[in-house]
């Protein structure tokens, strides 16, 4: 038998994070047209996301390009980050923590310089699976198959025992390129079931009691 694996993404699955309108308010405030700030601030987005900039330096940034002071800048990252972290998905939480033990378990997820140290110290991420695999650590984001490849050699586990599940329908794609089973993810109730049946069709941790 060989080990059987799930992946999940956190944004949109392990987190609920809805648009709080942050970036239109400051836009607002600074009395911006429309878009100019993800225009301003899209190559630190991006060099946040790949790990080349530090926190420190994305606030100097911030505060550089929109022409904010000391305390604004800190106001405008905690707005962001409020947005990033969202709400834990609290019913998918309690159901990939049933499983610790029964199958090996992972994240792969795009994400921002700081991001580990607040899901960290807010969710537990690093109590609910093995390993967690961050694009701004990896330098690497989805959909690139690489960072799918580091998802399962971070675990040991072979791709085509791995169900990884996202919100985003290109890295589900990516996933099954990469070899791996996927699931879109809509809502808990049909990732559950599609979770279950991944973990009862017969790809099992040797030695352990199958689920169900």
């Amino acid at each position: 038998m060989t080990e059987t694996c799930v992946i999940l993404d956190i944004g949109g699955v392990l987190e609920i994070t809805s648009d709080t309108g942050w970036v239109q308010r400051w836009e607002e405030r600074l009395e911006l047209p429309l878009g100019t700030v993800n225009e301003r601030m899209r190559d630190v987005w991006r060099a946040g996301s790949v790990g080349s900039i530090g926190e420190r330096e994305v606030q100097a940034q911030v505060a550089a390009r929109l022409g904010l002071d000391a305390p604004q800048a800190e106001a405008f990252m905690a707005d962001l980050w409020a947005e990033y972290l969202g709400t834990p998905n609290e019913e998918l939480i309690a159901y990939v923590q049933g499983l610790r033990g029964k199958c090996r378990l992972g994240i792969l997820s795009n994400s921002f310089v700081g991001a580990r140290e607040r899901e960290t110290a807010l969710y537990h991420f690093d109590e609910l699976v093995e390993q967690i695999v961050y694009s701004h650590e990896i330098g690497i984001e989805k959909p690139d198959l690489q960072a799918f490849e580091a998802a399962c050699a971070s675990l040991d586990v072979r791709p085509e025992n791995c169900l990884f599940v996202d919100d985003v329908a290109v890295n589900v794609e990516a996933a099954q390129a990469a070899g791996m089973q996927a699931h879109l993810f809509e809502d808990n109730a049909r990732t559950i079931t599609r979770i279950t049946a991944h973990l009862e069709s017969g790809h099992l941790v040797p030695g352990r009691v199958p689920l169900g």
